[in-house]
């Protein structure tokens, strides 16, 4: 199928989650060995994106997808930080672990939270620990889910869950766990969950590669599993790294930009997107704010990008 090249036009009417927020932002980095400056330090290497201005926000525990660099991700983390939030996104691995070992990390670093999140962040920031949300992408989606679902036997309460193309398997069959039950509605997770798509990410770039988001355990199947209140939305013609930073170091980088289906055109529209309905879907929820995302759900196309399977459902 030949790629399209986004050539949406801009609204005259910008949604403001869809713009840089209000809040400047910081980035710290923080390391998981003994001889870190806290005295509770991570289980993980994290990277923390915070506002700089005194206050009290919400947390989202972000998961990178597969071999991918917690960095590759600052351009969407900072536009989500800028609307008021903390994202703690940890470096769970350099080569992936088998089984539940990833899973079981991931729970390490929610159960730290509670302990040690405040000492790595400036002394006028505060994390508001009861409104604690799961995100990832790729295969750090699906560890979303997986957390949500109570693998890992996580301590740590939860609020919502946001899956930016989840995947849950290739070409060769699910990944440990198997969370995916192929039963509608299945996943017993009591929070609004949000599942973003992109159109691109269930094609292969030839007949010898496989779709980094294939049929079968991509974003509709997560979808399709998830219990009201649940929404969707997929960026159609947009691919599955198309979220990342435009300029990604090192060869990990170079394969993340060079082994999927990308969409032509700039990143910066998808990530603005991304990042406008996670921030308009946290707002419904937890700041009584509906303006925005009933917007994006009735009138998708006020989005920076072309919006797909566009589904709402609020119970």
């Amino acid at each position: 199928m030949a790629q399209i090249l986004e050539t949406k036009p801009v609204s005259s009417t910008v949604l403001p989650v869809f713009l840089a927020g209000k809040y400047q932002t910081q980035t710290i980095s923080v390391d998981s060995s003994s001889s870190s400056t806290t005295q509770s330090p991570p289980p993980k290497p994290l990277l923390i994106v915070t506002p700089s201005d005194k206050g009290t926000y919400p947390v989202i525990l972000f998961f990178p997808g597969f071999m991918l660099r917690n960095i590759y991700y600052t351009d969407l983390l900072n536009h989500i930080s800028s609307h008021g939030f903390i994202l703690v996104a940890p470096q769970l691995y350099i080569l992936p672990p088998k089984g539940i070992r990833e899973v079981e990390s991931a729970a390490q670093v929610a159960n730290w939270l509670q302990l040690g999140l405040q000492s790595v962040l400036p002394e006028n920031i505060e994390p508001n620990l009861k409104t604690v949300v799961l995100s990832g992408h790729s295969r750090g989606g699906k560890t979303a889910f997986a957390l949500a679902l109570g693998y890992g036997d996580p301590i740590q309460k939860f609020s919502a869950l946001i899956g930016i193309d989840p995947v849950a398997g290739n070409n060769f069959g699910t990944t440990t766990p198997h969370i995916l039950t192929y039963e509608p509605k299945s996943f017993d997770i009591p929070f609004p969950i949000t599942v973003i798509g992109t159109g691109l990410g269930s094609e292969s770039k030839g007949l010898m590669s496989c779709p980094c988001a294939p049929k079968k355990y991509n974003h509709e199947e997560f979808f399709n599993e998830s219990k009201p209140p649940r929404a969707h939305f997929t960026a159609k013609n947009y691919g599955h790294m198309d979220m990342l930073n435009d300029d990604l170091s090192g060869v990990i980088g170079k394969l993340a930009d060079s082994m999927c289906v990308n969409g032509k055109g700039p990143r910066d529209p998808l990530r603005r997107c991304i990042g406008g309905i996670v921030i308009a879907f946290l707002n419904y929820y937890f700041q009584d704010n509906e303006v925005d995302f009933n917007t994006i759900v009735n009138e998708p196309d006020v989005a920076p990008v072309v919006l797909d399977q566009v589904q709402f459902d609020a119970s």
